[in-house]
This record gives structure tokens, sequence and C-alpha cells, in this order.
């Protein structure tokens, strides 16, 4: 049985279509099947009106960040807007991967892959060191923190295991600098060089920015200068607190003395 539709809503029926039963155009729905779907609502425009239905649940803002682990630029951005951002959304706001590559180069010698980087051999051994360690987490939540602290420290290579023990103590950094020197870190680097790689359009610099899929000068542009203003743009779904949706502090009316 369809649920009741409000009196003041067929008030409203009444005086936009008398007689049609239909108030909007696109709307091919009789009255009483208006409030019975919130795609229906959403079509005859009276969502506000259906207090049985519920928003349904909006897909999260997917952010990709192809970067270098020594480039300043990707640094600054990661730790000033994509870590700030990050911790003030909830996950089913933002999703985010992190690609460490870049414009590193990768050749095949003997039946291993060999990387060359753009700031040198630190800089692969700080792009091997994260992507192990994403590996070795799994969870995002877990790993992005200790990225964070390796990119705004002193050193991106040298200080993981003390970014392990303020982060996640309970990993085994045995087993990442195992990976980092055997032949898994050298696949999940390979597997990185291919993501890149088949970047649409090919990337021109870094860090590269994609959102939903996509890459565009005005993306990047609005990512690099506000992140969070740009997710909470993006984000379909009912606004975070971040975002100044419901629940957020206003800003006060006056300034009393």
């Amino acid at each position: 049985m369809a649920p009741a539709v409000p009196l003041a809503l067929l008030a409203l029926v009444a005086l936009l279509a008398p007689g049609l039963g239909v108030a909007f155009p696109g709307c091919d729905y009789p009255v009483h099947l208006w409030c019975s779907s919130w795609e229906i609502a959403v079509a005859c425009q009276v969502e506000s009106r259906c207090a049985n239905l519920s928003r349904p649940v909006a897909a999260p803002v997917e952010l990709s960040l192809f970067y270098e682990s020594l480039c300043p630029a990707c640094r600054e951005f990661l730790v000033q807007e994509l870590f700030t951002t990050w911790l003030l959304l909830p996950d089913e706001v933002l999703s985010v991967t992190l690609v460490p590559y870049g414009n590193a180069e990768e050749r095949n010698v003997s039946g291993k892959w060999d990387f060359q980087c753009q700031h040198g051999p630190e800089e692969c051994l700080g792009n091997m060191i994260e992507t192990c360690l994403m590996h070795e987490a799994k969870n995002f939540s877990t790993y992005f923190p200790i990225i964070f602290c390796l990119e705004s420290g002193s050193s991106v290579t040298k200080n993981l295991e003390a970014c392990l023990q303020v982060y996640a103590p309970q990993l085994d950094g045995g087993r990442i600098a195992a990976c980092v020197q055997g032949d898994t870190g050298a696949a999940l680097m390979h597997r990185n060089a291919q993501l890149t790689e088949a970047l649409d359009p090919p990337h021109q610099y870094v860090p590269w920015i994609v959102i939903n899929g996509k890459h565009t000068d005005e993306l990047q542009a609005q990512a690099e200068a506000s992140l969070l203003g740009l997710i909470c743009h993006l984000y379909q779904g009912e606004k975070p607190k971040a975002c100044g949706g419901s629940g957020a502090p206003k800003a006060p009316a006056s300034c009393r003395r």
C-alpha cells in the first residue's frame, strides 16, 4: 500500500495542476505515488514533503593522487591539503588512492624491474617504502598517517621506524623492509608505473590529481587552492559538519562587548 500523501501536498497539486495530478514536467506519476520512492519524489520535485523517505546514500568523491615521495610540490599538497581534508571528512564523503611513482621511468633488466626517479635513488627508495607500507598495512586509515609522518618530516627514507612507533606500532617494520628489498616491492612499483602510464590524459607533472576519474586543469587548480571546498562542492549527499552542513556551528550574528 502506497504511503499517504500529506494534505498540504494535495493542496499544492490543486493549485499548480488542477485536474491533472501532475505538478511538474517530467513527473509522469499519479499523486498517490509521489512519496513511494526517492526517485519519484525527485522527478516530481516533492522531496521536502515526503517525510517518510530518507535521502539515498551518495557515493564518496574519489580522489587519486599520483606523486613522488621527494617532489616538494607533492609533499606540500599531501601534507597541507590532502591529509587535513581527509581528517575533517568522514570516509563516506572522500575516498583516496595514493600512487607513488610520478615522473619515474622503469626498464626490465634481465627479468627484473629497475627504476630511475626524477629526484634520484633516494626518491625511488621513498616511493618503494610508501608502496610497501600500503601493501603491508592494507587499511588506508592505518597507512595514511604514517605517510603523512614521512612526508612532513625531515627524511622520507629514514623515519619509518619512528613514524610506525607513533602511528602504527602493530606493524612489522621488518616485513616492510623485506618488501622494499625483494621482488614484491618491485612488482608493486611496476603496478604503480602501469597505473601512471594509463592516465588519460597523460600526466604532465606531479602532483597529478584525478577526481572521480577525471583530470582537468580546473579541477587541479581548485584542489590545490582549497581541496576541502572542492570535495564539499562535489559531494552529492548530506553535507558533513566540515562542509557547513547540519550540525555545523553557526557564525555569530554580532560581536558583543
